[in-house]
C-alpha cells in the first residue's frame, strides 16, 4: 500500500510541475500548466550534463492557466511533450499563460 503512496506522490509532485508520463518506461512527457511560479530541479552533475532544470510561468495567476506559449532556453517550443533527455540536459523551460486556451499551441 506504501508504494501506491509513493507512486502517485510522484505523479503529484511531477504533474505540479507542469510535466506527467504517459507511459510508463517511454521517456516523454506531457506538459500541462504548473501550479508553482517557477520550480528548480537540481541535478546531479556526476550523473546528468546538466546543472538544473527550471521550469517558470510568465503571467500566472488564477484566471491565467491556459498555456499560450513556451519557450526552452529561450527558443520558442512548440510541442506539448517533452522528453528526458531534454529535461537532464538542463536548463529552463518558461511557459506564457493566458485566461484563455491557445489551440494552436502545442498540436
Amino acid at each position: 500500500m506504501d508504494d501506491d503512496y509513493g507512486c502517485m506522490a510522484a505523479w503529484y509532485a511531477m504533474s505540479a510541475m507542469g510535466f506527467y508520463e504517459v507511459c510508463p518506461g517511454n521517456p516523454v512527457y506531457q506538459l500541462t500548466a504548473p501550479i508553482f511560479d517557477e520550480v528548480t530541479i537540481n541535478l546531479d552533475n556526476s550523473i546528468y550534463k546538466g546543472r538544473k532544470f527550471v521550469i517558470s510561468t510568465v503571467g500566472m495567476n488564477k484566471k491565467n492557466i491556459y498555456i499560450q506559449s513556451a519557450t526552452l532556453n529561450g527558443k520558442p517550443f512548440q510541442r506539448s511533450n517533452i522528453t528526458h533527455e531534454e529535461i537532464i540536459n538542463g536548463g529552463k523551460l518558461v511557459f506564457i499563460m493566458g485566461n484563455t486556451p491557445n489551440k494552436n499551441w502545442g498540436i
